[in-house]
Order: C-alpha cells, then sequence, then structure tokens
C-alpha cells in the first residue's frame, strides 16, 4: 500500500477561517431611493377566491386620477371583469378577475400613471 503524503498546501488557521467579510447583515428591503420624495406606493395584490380562481386588486392611486376610466381600460385590454370599490381606509380600490398583476404594472408604466420604483407587487 502507499503510505498518504501530507498534504502540500498550507491549511488555513482556525482564527482566519472565523474572519469572513462577506457575513455582514444584509437588509433585502433597503432601497437606495426609497426616501427620496413624497411619493405613495401603488400596491397590486392577488387574493385567492375559490378553487383556480382569484382576484387582483389595486390600491393607492393618485385622487387626481380617473379610476373608473383606468378600470375600463384595464378591462378592455386584458379581457377581464373588473370594478372599482370605495374603502374608508384605502380609498378607492380596482379589482379585476384573474391573475393580472404584471400586465397592470406594465400598464400603468408605459401609460405613464406612475414610475416603476412606486409599484409594489404582492403575492405569491
Amino acid at each position: 500500500r502507499r503510505q498518504q503524503q501530507p498534504h502540500s498546501g498550507t491549511r488555513p488557521q482556525l482564527d482566519e477561517m472565523a474572519n469572513i467579510e462577506n457575513l455582514k447583515a444584509f437588509d433585502a428591503f433597503d432601497d437606495a431611493g426609497e426616501d427620496a420624495g413624497d411619493q405613495s406606493k401603488i400596491h397590486i395584490r392577488v387574493q385567492q377566491r375559490n378553487g383556480r380562481k382569484c382576484i387582483t386588486t389595486i390600491q393607492g392611486l393618485a385622487d387626481d386620477l380617473d379610476v373608473k376610466r383606468i378600470c375600463k381600460a384595464f378591462k378592455k385590454n386584458f379581457s377581464c371583469n373588473g370594478a372599482v370599490s370605495k374603502d374608508e381606509e384605502m380609498g378607492e380600490v380596482i379589482q379585476l378577475s384573474g391573475d393580472q398583476r404584471t400586465l397592470v404594472k406594465d400598464f400603468l408604466v408605459d401609460q405613464e400613471i406612475c414610475h416603476n420604483n412606486q409599484i409594489v407587487i404582492h403575492g405569491f
């Protein structure tokens, strides 16, 4: 049998291994430009109904926008049903049938209703 030869490289010492620099605390929700300006966020959520059915809700749109016209444009472009409901806390909320999160985000950015960094998408 062959005898095992000692490892040619130097093994790192235990104190060197404990001094790892890349394990610092990282805040994933710390956006750089979030505090700049008084921009209200637009929240796009998906709520599960029964079975495979779900509802997309959009809230936080500015008060000076015509929410009914935006809802009508959503319904026409996405071929889905929709409604505008008034909430005491959230203001006017648009409800669309189906999972329309990415389509709504693209529409709002393309039509320059809001900026990309103002939109928050929730859900699975």
